[in-house]
């Protein structure tokens, strides 16, 4: 926990928390989803697992979960940016809490919207394998965020953490406030 808290010392100039996002951007909106459409139906042929197809109800609830996801996950990393001093990358944390839009309706915008984005996608492949990959993201998002994130956050904000993770959804938004 000391390298993060120690991460979390330093702020950073926006140009460099906008050329440490182009990695992490590679990784999750291409390099992922690249994965999903071209590696995952190959495993699928290979392994000779079912593909799926929904029709268009399908179709239309894999545009709208991918349209849902992009706009949590990009509306969160904008926030994060310009409000808070900070990126999503442990390197380079915010430097206040975010409890403001979208981080009012729950703790993790972002990770909600990736994996309703890769959840479309998975929905508009068709792929049993992309389906697999995007529960074991989720799972693997959803724990780091549970078992490191969580702990980092209370050790940094400590009460104004607590309270707002008493008030404030994990992932599923709350969108009418109390």
């Amino acid at each position: 926990m000391n390298r993060f808290t120690k991460w979390a010392e330093r702020e950073y100039p926006i140009t460099a928390r906008i050329l440490a996002l182009i990695p992490a951007g590679l990784l999750i909106v291409v390099l992922i989803p690249y994965f999903l459409v071209r590696i995952g139906p190959a495993i699928d042929r290979a392994l000779g697992l079912p593909s799926f197809n929904l029709g268009l109800p399908g179709l239309i609830t894999g545009g709208i979960s991918i349209f849902i996801g992009m706009v949590y996950a990009l509306w969160s990393i904008i926030s994060q940016m310009t409000r808070a001093s900070g990126t999503p990358l442990p390197v380079m944390p915010t430097q206040k809490l975010l409890i403001s839009p979208p981080f009012d309706q729950c703790r993790n915008p972002m990770t909600l919207g990736t994996i309703l984005a890769y959840f479309g996608l998975g929905l508009l492949l068709g792929s049993t394998t992309g389906m697999v990959l995007v529960v074991l993201i989720s799972f693997l998002l959803i724990g780091y965020l549970k078992f490191i994130e969580e702990k980092e956050l209370e050790a940094r904000f400590g009460e104004e953490y607590l309270a707002y993770k008493a008030q404030t959804p994990f992932m599923i938004p709350r969108l009418i406030k109390k």
